[in-house]
C-alpha cells in the first residue's frame, strides 16, 4: 500500500504548477459588466453641441413665428382700419347726396310754387 503522507516528485512539480498558474490568474483581468454603448468624449461634446444647435435652431423658429404673428396682426389691424375709414367715407358720401337731393327737392318744389304763383 502507498503513503498517502509522502508525495512523490512528480507530485510536487504539478503542485508547483498548478500554485504558477492560480498566481498568474490572479494578474488576469477579470471580467466586468460590459457597457452596452461606451461614448467617447468626443461623442458627448457632439451630442451636447446638436442639442444645443437645435435648441438655438428652435428659439429661432419660435421668434420668426412671433415676428410672423406681429406682422400679421399688424396687417390685420391696417386692413380693418382701413375698412372702417372707407365705410366712413361712403357713409359721408351718402349723407352729402342725401343733403344735397333734399336741397334740390326743396329748391324744385319752391320753383313750383313761384310758378304756381306767378300763373295765378
Amino acid at each position: 500500500m502507498k503513503d498517502k503522507t509522502r508525495s512523490g516528485f512528480s507530485d510536487r512539480l504539478t503542485a508547483q504548477a498548478e500554485a504558477r498558474k492560480a498566481q498568474l490568474a490572479k494578474f488576469k483581468p477579470k471580467p466586468m459588466v460590459q457597457a452596452t454603448e461606451l461614448k467617447t468624449r468626443e461623442q458627448e461634446k457632439a451630442e451636447q453641441r446638436e442639442a444645443l444647435r437645435l435648441a438655438r435652431v428652435e428659439a429661432k423658429e419660435a421668434a420668426r413665428q412671433t415676428e410672423l404673428a406681429r406682422q400679421q396682426a399688424l396687417l390685420e389691424a391696417k386692413r380693418s382700419e382701413r375698412k372702417e375709414r372707407k365705410a366712413a367715407e361712403k357713409a359721408d358720401q351718402k349723407a352729402r347726396k342725401s343733403a344735397r337731393y333734399t336741397t334740390l327737392d326743396a329748391l324744385a318744389s319752391l320753383q313750383l310754387s313761384r310758378r304756381e304763383d306767378a300763373e295765378v
